[in-house]
């Protein structure tokens, strides 16, 4: 792994979203920490002057809600996780308000759910809104809607929104803000020839094996969450640094071309819109699962999915709906729009395009799956 980081990545970026963690903005659950909201606030500020246009995607609503309620520990019940969102809302927004208001920059505040990505239309929807901030001048600031989601908050993570807000505007660089420096080949707490890894390929394989372990008590993620929103967020383009909160001048250095942090480089371009909306759904209805041949025709040919490849039908889905194709070993190989429901997929199993109008009735379309509305995920 280079020890090089690239500067150009970082100068070159354009549109940039900014991600920080629960332990940064509320001080380890201390309250909300506002030295450090006002400093970020700040360097936000010197970016926008320099005609770049930022997102921030800020975690810390449930942690300031349990401090504003006085609760030590982070509840399990669902109820009281919505209720401290609710409460920790209001006061993270109006933080993020008045600091950037102090350096002359408007603010909007913006929640979303992982619903509101998965469906065409409301993506669509915050999307432009969106872009329509960014290009007045105005400063998003996103969290996830906690207070009426409730598999967000117990399974959701703002490293992922980071990601899908990154892939969601096409951004070209996603900063993630942590209370850690950035990517060890191994727990450094435990391994003492753990090596800092300066600069690598996002989507590497090897980056999930350095990064196990779990999140901080007020947080959800932890580095492996970090690791793969940069997979996530590298197949729109946008490349991923991972770094200290409190660095000193941590933004302005890094979009500087400084070496600070962990630098995950995007090596791919820029995807279609709507390839990339279908390779962002989070949750998926159902799935098929196909044979030998038809991976190879669909990974190494770009061919798009005919019946007679598939070998099994596993959910219940309608057409038009999101659905992934796994391999024999289960493992996730693509996804796309179904051009049949669940119940007729099984019915058109391991049969040729040919024979579908006498198992169906009409035929819709000879593919399963069309290659136009396909992504090849692994």
């Amino acid at each position: 792994m280079s020890k090089v980081v690239t500067p150009t990545v970082m100068r070159q970026a354009r549109r940039i979203v900014v991600k920080v963690g629960s332990s940064l903005v509320t001080n380890d659950g201390r309250g909300l920490d506002e030295e450090a909201i006002g400093e970020w606030c700040r360097q936000l500020a010197s970016l926008v002057h320099e005609r770049r246009e930022v997102v921030m995607v800020s975690s810390g609503a449930i942690a300031e809600g349990m401090k504003r309620l006085g609760w030590r520990t982070r509840p399990h019940e669902v109820h009281e996780l919505q209720a401290a969102a609710a409460v920790g809302q209001m006061g993270l927004a109006q933080m993020y308000e008045t600091k950037l208001r102090a350096q002359g920059l408007g603010s909007a505040q913006v929640l979303l759910t992982h619903a509101d990505l998965a469906d065409r239309e409301r993506y669509l929807n915050a999307r432009s809104t969106l872009l329509t901030l960014l290009k007045l001048g105005i400063v998003p600031v996103i969290n996830e809607n906690d207070t009426v989601v409730n598999d967000e908050i117990k399974f959701g993570d703002n490293d992922t929104l980071g990601a899908l807000v990154a892939n969601l505007v096409e951004a070209d660089l996603l900063v993630i803000l942590t209370d850690q420096k950035g990517l060890y080949t191994a727990d450094p707490r435990k391994d003492p020839g753990a090596q800092f890894v300066h600069e690598a390929k996002a989507g590497d394989p090897a980056l999930e094996l350095m990064a196990g372990g779990a999140g901080s008590s007020l947080g959800r993620g932890g580095m492996i969450t970090k690791i793969l929103a940069a997979r996530r967020a590298a197949g729109s383009g946008a490349s991923t640094v991972i770094a200290w909160g409190r660095e000193p001048d941590v933004l302005r250095r890094l979009i500087g071309g400084e070496a600070i942090g962990t630098l995950l480089v995007a090596q791919t371009q820029k995807t279609q819109a709507r390839k990339q909306w279908i390779a962002d759904h989070l949750q998926m209805r159902g799935s098929v699962t196909v044979d030998a041949g038809a991976v190879t025709k669909l990974r190494d040919e770009g061919k798009s999915l005919l019946p007679i490849g598939m070998v099994s039908v596993t959910g219940e889905f309608s057409r038009g709906d999101v659905i992934a194709v796994r391999e024999m070993s289960g493992i996730e190989i693509a996804r796309g729009l179904a051009n049949y429901s669940s119940f007729e997929a099984r019915l058109i199993c391991r049969k040729p395009s040919h024979a579908l109008e006498g198992l169906l009735g009409y035929v819709a379309e000879p593919e399963m799956l069309h290659r136009d509305n396909l992504v090849i995920t692994r």
